[in-house]
Order: structure tokens, then C-alpha cells, then sequence
């Protein structure tokens, strides 16, 4: 199972961003005139989201949506991302549109705001011989990490939803 972290771009081009736990990129797609079953297919091509983030304060309807279907945390910055900013932390990324750069955008953000988090989580669940995915994605969803590497039955339970 390959959790992601989801940064969605809506209007009339659509674009989805999906990084894996560590922050590297997995995919990203763009799509014209799209619908919710695009999103949710897509999404489900590249694994299981833990996070799904829009770029702006105040999340679009089909972000928190989608963050509904795959009952996971919805990730809404404090601001919006200003276009300067996206473009400064992008500069070392690929991205083929605006809306791909946007959605990246939204889902590095996600990713930062749990980074710290992340790295402590992973650490500790090497230390355990756990999972570190599957720990990073409890802590996420707002379990501690000790609660997510000390109680196997429930991480168990956790993930055969």
C-alpha cells in the first residue's frame, strides 16, 4: 500500500500532484473539463491518500470532496500560495502547466507542514521494526507516534478499512 500526499488544482484545467511520504513526486496529471470519478481515478492510480491539499486558504468544494471519499485529513494552507512562491520552490521541478505547478504546489505544502513529524515517525518505527509508511500515515491522521508503533492491533484495524 502507497500512501500519498494529494495536491489538487481545480477549474476548467484540473491538475493533481501526488507525492509520496518521503516528498519525492510520483505523478502528476492535467486534464480539461474534468469531473469528480477523473480525480478519483487518478488518485487511486498512484495509492492510497493520507492528505489531500488545495493551494488556497479557503478549500474548493471538489478538494474537500475528495478528501471525504478517501476519508483522509484535508490540508488547507494558512494563505493562499502566492504565484512568486510556487515559482521560487518549484524552480528545480518539471511541471508541463500552471495548474501541475499549482497542484505540486499545494502538496509540497502538505508535506511541510508534516515534515517534521515524518522524519521522527520514520525514525522511530525503524527503531520498532514497524512499518514506517503505514506509522507516518497513523501519526497524519493524528494518532502519536508512540500510539501508532506501540499498538499494533489498532494500526492493524486502522488499515484493513
Amino acid at each position: 500500500m502507497n500512501h500519498i500526499i494529494v495536491g489538487i488544482d481545480t477549474g476548467k484545467t484540473s491538475a493533481i500532484a501526488c507525492m509520496d511520504l518521503h516528498g519525492n513526486i510520483l505523478s502528476s496529471y492535467t486534464a480539461k473539463s474534468s469531473g469528480l470519478p477523473w480525480f478519483v481515478e487518478k488518485i487511486r492510480e498512484s495509492g492510497v491518500p493520507v492528505v489531500i491539499s488545495g493551494d488556497k486558504k479557503k478549500s474548493q468544494d471538489t478538494v474537500r470532496k475528495l478528501a471525504s471519499i478517501f476519508n483522509c485529513v484535508l490540508f488547507a494552507p494558512k494563505d493562499d500560495i502566492p504565484v512568486w512562491k510556487k515559482n521560487e520552490e518549484l524552480s528545480t521541478y518539471k511541471v508541463n502547466s500552471i495548474h501541475e505547478r499549482d497542484a505540486l504546489s499545494a502538496a509540497r505544502a502538505a508535506y511541510n507542514k508534516y515534515s517534521n513529524k515524518l522524519g521522527q515517525a520514520e525514525r522511530l518505527a525503524k527503531l520498532s521494526h514497524a512499518n514506517p509508511d503505514e506509522i507516518k500515515a497513523m501519526v497524519i491522521r493524528r494518532y502519536s507516534v508512540y500510539e501508532a508503533i506501540n499498538n499494533k492491533e489498532r494500526v492493524n484495524r486502522f488499515f484493513k478499512k
